[in-house]
């Protein structure tokens, strides 16, 4: 994980905790809302001024920004609020032998 991955992957996870989507992120940071999306991804290389005013909207220091994440596992990711109640996941080995069939919907 690059700097820039590690710097969205905090961002997004101060967002998530806080309970704040990235359009309520970006307005109070006064930045696009596409913006905040690919610093999510580690897609953007932010000024220090960009990252002192996000750093701000979430209520943490701009060093909390560069923190190492722990070792990453599928459930650590954040996820937006909510989406986790509505999905289901099915997987299953068909008896005709093909390999494994994944069924994800929202309900």
């Amino acid at each position: 994980m690059d700097v820039r991955e590690r710097v969205g992957w905090n961002v997004r996870r101060l967002r998530v905790e806080k309970g704040m989507s990235q359009d309520h992120l970006a307005y109070a940071a006064e930045i696009e809302r596409a913006y905040v999306g690919y610093l999510e991804r580690g897609k953007r290389n932010a000024t220090i001024s960009t990252l002192e005013k996000v750093a701000k909207v979430l209520g943490h220091d701009v060093s909390e920004l560069f923190a190492i994440p722990p070792k990453r596992r599928r459930a650590d990711c954040p996820v937006e609020p909510g989406k986790t109640e509505n999905l289901r996941s099915v997987s299953r080995r068909p008896k005709d032998g093909f390999p494994h069939m994944f069924i994800r919907q929202f309900v």
